[in-house]
């Protein structure tokens, strides 16, 4: 066995492996965040710690779904591009 022959077990640099999924709560909020136009790809995947890709493998899986149970998303008239879009928004909302 090489871990025998290496005297320890593989060495694993920090941030390599799999990366974390979203729950499928996450997959579901972020496919009607997407659905209503709130935010780009980028931005909803930065948010969520994914690449855009997937959330739109997400958003993919869950829009026929969504279809099936009579759920139909309206688009919004807000729209977020970037992070600071975000904090500049919520900022000037009292609650």
């Amino acid at each position: 066995m090489l871990s025998t022959r290496r005297g320890h077990e593989r060495l694993v640099a920090p941030g390599t492996g799999a990366k974390a999924k979203p729950t499928p709560a996450d997959r579901i909020l972020v496919t009607v965040l997407h659905l209503r136009k709130l935010a780009t790809m980028d931005l909803l995947g930065q948010s969520f710690g994914v690449t855009a890709i997937t959330i739109s493998r997400a958003s993919q899986e869950v829009c026929p779904l969504l279809g099936a149970h009579g759920h139909h998303i309206k688009t919004s008239t807000a729209r977020f591009r970037t992070p600071s879009d975000v904090a500049r928004f919520l900022a000037s909302k009292p609650t």
